[in-house]
């Protein structure tokens, strides 16, 4: 049985700082940011999107009624969590009308998750063909003002179906993964920003991707020319750039010139959205569907996946038959060109904006947002959410 991606969509807030702007006010020089680093643009969200607006307006899009009538097990993967307890699948269930007879739960490991999430679905729709899983990746990623990783913070959600005969993308097996205890990024329950060993993430990232690479190469006899593409996540879009030139020394040209350039592709949205945790390597893979001119489908695309702290996971999918007529292009470019640009003061306000610490009772301007699906306040400590079309 073939299971993989079926639909894919994705939203991101509607304001962003330009990164050459934030250079300059930083006393930085641009090209740090926009080449050093390979940001353009960060998405900044309003107080008015949280993980659970951010992945119920990407879905929104790509949801018909009948795929509400099929999906059976909500995965919501985030590391922007609303509750301790409750999670923030069920308010996605509440909000997009899915079947009541749904199974809702949420998954945890940095920017990993996502992943994690499709590996689970794969295997519920290995036992029950008939239904479809909804795997939301949704992220705001804060490091704070002037701070050395102010440059990669974002916001974004991912929205994916995984189903039996997909349209987009069927996911391989086998797949490589590992663990290891490492502390290169974390954020403690008492903190809303993130801490991060900058030098010491980037060669636990590279590291990880060379071995899970040659293990999986060795575990399938597929290399790099059997690949038309290899997909990262991106905290950063250089980030990447560095895997991948790593495992590209004795490529041969062809090769090299084929990966390069689907790279450039893949990492376009990544840099003018930012970094948005556990939907990220699944941007990746929505801006090479939608920016490439040239990928048939049969092709073999692979995906490096890693969370920090740390878990990794290589694994390979093949592009379906008219892969590209299930794609929401138009809608994403043109989400993207209406954002508007806000100056840096207008940024350090937006990203001052934020909750009281146990607020019982607030009211927050939903109609300052243009997005359908709004986090409209908390009443009696309950976070409330409104969908503007209904």
């Amino acid at each position: 049985m073939k299971i993989g991606i079926d639909k894919i969509g994705f939203y991101t807030p509607h304001m962003y700082v330009e990164t050459e702007d934030l250079a300059v006010a930083r006393n930085i020089e641009p090209g740090k940011f926009t080449i050093g680093i390979g940001q353009e643009r960060i998405a900044v969200p309003p107080i008015t999107q949280d993980a659970v607006s951010l992945a119920a307006n990407a879905a929104l899009e790509i949801l018909t009624d009948e795929d509400k009538e099929a999906i059976d097990y909500v995965i919501f993967a985030t590391e922007s969590g609303i509750d301790h307890s409750k999670a923030a699948s069920i308010y996605i269930h509440q909000l997009l009308g899915l079947n009541r007879n749904t199974r809702s739960i949420e998954v945890k490991q940095a920017c990993y998750s996502a992943t994690a999430g499709i590996q689970m679905a794969r295997g519920h729709i290995a036992l029950n063909p008939e239904s479809k899983a909804l795997i939301l990746g949704a992220d705001i990623s804060r490091y704070g003002l002037q701070t050395s990783g102010e440059v990669t913070q974002g916001a974004g959600a991912v929205a994916i179906v995984v189903s039996a005969d997909p349209k987009i993308m069927t996911v391989e097996s086998p797949s490589v993964y590992q663990t290891e205890d490492v502390m290169d990024f974390w954020r403690p329950l008492y903190s809303d920003t993130a801490f991060v060993q900058g030098k010491y993430s980037v060669d636990k990232y590279i590291g990880f991707f060379q071995e899970l690479f040659a293990e999986y190469t060795k575990k399938t006899s597929v290399g790099l020319s059997d690949l038309e593409a290899i997909l990262f996540h991106l905290p950063y879009t250089k980030m990447g750039l560095k895997a991948l030139k790593s495992v590209l020394e004795d490529a041969n040209e062809a090769d090299k010139e084929r990966l390069l350039a689907n790279f450039d592709t893949s990492k376009k949205y990544n840099a003018t959205v930012g970094n948005i945790y556990t939907g990220s390597l699944y941007l990746s893979l929505l801006s090479l569907l939608e920016g490439n001119t040239n990928i048939d489908p049969g092709a073999r695309v692979g995906l490096f996946s890693y969370g920090s702290g740390a878990v990794g996971e290589f694994f390979t999918g093949v592009l379906q038959p008219n892969y590209r007529e299930h794609l929401y292009k138009e809608q994403h470019e043109q989400m993207l060109a209406n954002r508007t640009a806000l100056t840096v003061a207008e940024y350090e306000a937006q990203f001052n904006d934020t909750l009281p610490v146990a607020v019982e009772n607030i009211d927050l301007p939903t109609d300052k947002d243009p997005a359908t699906i709004c986090f409209a306040g908390i009443k009696d400590h309950m976070r409330q959410y409104v969908r503007k079309d209904q």
